[in-house]
Formats: C-alpha cells, sequence, structure tokens
C-alpha cells in the first residue's frame, strides 16, 4: 500500500515511493542502472520513461519519498548539496537578484552564492538572523528573490524561527529557504513552518552512511516545482541510480537514527558543559543556548551536531581534534561513524577573512551512534592532551 501523509514518519520512511515490484513480488523495488528506454514505436514511452537524465526510476522513488518525509509535493534529487542549491538558484533567481542568507552559512554555500553565482549578477547580504529587524531591513534593501538560512547552523548552532522568516520574505514577495541539513526531516520539517523551499546534502544525515554524495530540493509549490524539474532535466546534475538507491536505503533507517543521534549529542553536550577546558557548548539540547524554546517549538529533538570552544584558544581546538581514536578527524558529518572537524580550516576555510569566519578555537563533533560511554572515554583522553 502506498504511504499515506497522515501516516506516522517512519512509516513514510519505510515506504513512501518504495511499492514491491508487481512482476515478482520483489519487496524491495530493483535498481535500474539503463541509460535509455525501449520506446514502443516513436514517442511511445512506457511510464514516461526516455533517458537516464531525464527520468531514472530508483531515483524517482528517492523523489517521492524525500518529498513525503518533507510534507512536500515534488522533491528533486541531484548529485551534491551544492548540484541542488546551484539548481535550485539558476532557477528561480536571475542577474540582479539578491540573497540575504545567515552570516554564519555553510562555507560551501556561500562560495557557490558569492563566488560563483556572484560573477552572474546575483548579490548577497550575509546578516544575523536571529536579529528580525536587520533581516527585514536586508530584506527590503534589495532586490531580494531569496531569505537563505541555515538551522541549526552549520557550525555556531543558531537557531532561527522559521516562521517569522516566513513573514518576512512573504511580505517582500520573496522565497524563504531553509536548509534543513542539520536537523533532518526527522527533527524538522520546514515547509510546515512556512517555508517556500527545502534544500538538504543527502550525503549527510539523510544518506547516513558516508558513503555517497548527493543533494536534494523540496517544495510544495506545483509553479516552482515545474522550474526546478527543468533545470535538473536541462543541466543535468542528476543523482545516479546506485546513488539513489543507497540513499534511499539510508532515509528508511533515519528516525531511528536520529533518535541515537540526538541522545548522544545531548550526552557529550552536558559533559563538555561541565569541563574547565571549555569556554562554550553549542548545542540547542542545552537550556543554556539563546535558542533552546524555539527549538523546542521547531523540533522533534536536538540532534547530534555538537560544536565547542576551548578556552586554550586554537592550539587546545587542534590537539583535541588530532588526538581522538573514535571520533575521526574528517569533514562531513551525520554518519553512523563520530567525526571530528575543525571548519576554521577545514569545511568552513573558503569564509577566513569574511565575516562568517568561524572561530579558530572552535571544533564541530558529528555524534554517531556508537555507544556515549566510549565517545565520551575517547573525548576524555583526548582533553587529557590539551598542554
Amino acid at each position: 500500500m502506498p504511504a499515506s501523509e497522515n501516516q506516522g514518519f517512519n512509516t513514510r520512511a519505510v515506504h513512501a515511493g518504495q511499492e514491491f515490484e508487481p512482476r515478482t513480488g520483489a519487496v524491495v523495488p530493483p535498481l535500474h542502472f539503463s541509460s535509455t528506454y525501449a520506446q514502443d514505436g516513436i514517442g511511445g514511452l512506457r511510464s514516461g520513461y526516455e533517458y537516464g537524465r531525464g527520468g531514472n526510476p530508483t531515483r524517482d522513488a528517492l523523489q517521492v519519498q524525500l518529498a513525503a518525509l518533507e510534507l512536500g509535493t515534488h522533491a528533486y534529487s541531484f548529485s551534491s548539496g551544492l548540484a541542488a542549491e546551484d539548481a535550485l538558484i539558476r532557477a528561480l533567481t536571475r542577474p540582479g537578484d539578491h540573497i540575504v542568507l545567515g552570516n554564519d552559512a555553510y562555507g560551501g554555500t556561500y562560495r557557490l552564492i558569492s563566488r560563483v553565482l556572484g560573477d552572474w549578477g546575483i548579490g548577497n547580504t550575509p546578516v544575523d538572523m536571529a536579529n528580525l529587524d536587520m533581516v527585514r531591513d536586508a530584506v527590503a534593501a534589495n532586490k531580494t528573490r531569496f531569505l537563505w538560512v541555515e538551522t541549526p547552523s552549520n557550525p555556531l548552532m543558531k537557531i532561527t524561527d522559521i516562521a517569522a522568516l516566513a513573514d518576512i520574505a512573504h511580505d517582500a514577495g520573496a522565497l524563504l529557504v531553509v536548509d534543513n541539513t542539520f536537523a533532518s526531516p526527522y527533527l524538522q520539517t520546514p515547509l510546515a513552518l512556512g517555508a517556500d523551499v527545502v534544500v538538504h546534502s543527502t550525503t549527510k544525515y539523510i544518506g547516513g552512511h558516508s558513503d555517497v554524495v548527493g543533494g536534494a530540493v523540496v517544495v510544495k509549490d506545483a509553479e516552482l516545482a515545474d522550474k526546478i524539474g527543468f533545470v535538473q532535466f536541462a543541466v543535468g546534475a542528476v543523482s545516479g541510480p546506485m546513488d539513489a538507491f543507497l540513499t534511499t536505503r539510508g532515509l528508511k533507517t533515519l528516525g531511528v537514527r536520529m533518535d541515537r543521534h540526538s541522545e548522544n549529542g545531548q550526552a557529550v553536550a552536558e559533559w563538555l558543559l561541565e569541563r574547565p577546558e571549555v569556554e562554550a557548548v553549542l548545542y540547542p539540547g542545552l537550556p543554556t543556548h539563546p535558542g533552546h524554546e524555539l527549538a523546542k517549538k521547531q523540533m522533534r529533538k536536538f540532534g547530534g551536531m555538537v560544536s565547542v570552544q576551548f578556552k586554550g584558544g586554537e592550539a587546545a581546538a587542534r590537539k583535541v581534534a588530532e588526538s581522538t581514536s573514535v571520533f575521526t578527524l574528517a569533514e562531513s558529518l551525520g554518519g553512523i561513524e563520530s567525526l571530528m572537524n575543525y571548519p576554521s580550516e577545514m569545511t568552513h576555510a573558503s569564509v577566513k577573512g569574511t565575516e562568517l569566519a568561524v572561530p579558530v578555537n572552535l571544533l564541530r563533533l558529528s555524534c554517531g551512534i556508537e555507544d556515549v560511554e566510549d565517545l565520551i572515554a575517547d573525548l576524555d583522553r583526548a582533553f587529557s592532551a590539551i598542554p
């Protein structure tokens, strides 16, 4: 039976787009590698399939799954998160348009907007998304097409009021785009809060196993969907069938994984909060976090991402980053294994020297699904290496 929007999240995650194969009854839909499809006479397409760039049953199944979980009507799967963002921007903006984005946006997003699409004539203004008056002024000062926000943000873990930003964007005739990568659709559904577009790096929590790169755009407006779908087809940065299959397989267990990620993130954050070496713990699940109450309203739980700043500055952060064994020093996040990242020189190196620069005493932790006692013991050993 096809999944229904009235069903729970985990039921939709398992069943949306995943009807059994009718000829054999195979419970897992087959993986379709074909790049082209036989036609029943010229223009006689079987189920609309013609060529792999335009459509593939495995990719289509993933797109149905993504739309169902984000409470959208249309989803588009891409070869990476940045490919998804690029297709979205080129589909819905034109030279002279402007994007207002958070002043702690992901470095790759800012690089795409400022250095790639900036040469195409797209302007941008980074602002503090917590200051709604500042956001309103920035939107009004330009020909703003997108108000673009990450919540929680990467890596400063700021929480932004999605509904309030939606009102600001819509009053100005703009669209609210929410990067939902850190939260995932299990913890937060921005479209239900008034956002117009959701973007994801599906490489992260949605794929969940650090073995596939991908991205997605989800909307609930048919006109926006048509424009994004055209760019997906015309430019062709689509996810391949194996990538789509791996992403679908990961997405089926997203809910149970996010429960564990959240439990581990909360425990690690509370442990860090008690350490004398720590200057600040950035995690929305802590009552001391300035966005805690808003996060409780917008999110089911608080996720597995924790950022920490050290009193010992850059030297202490680097020493800890290079002294763990369960936490792996690597870029990316959201996998079942715990990762540690030094954003200033890794994921956010492209924004060094700008107002989006990340503090040099900050580490970003992606808490996996290991036993939390082992994660804390690993951190404890690494902290003992601080001079």
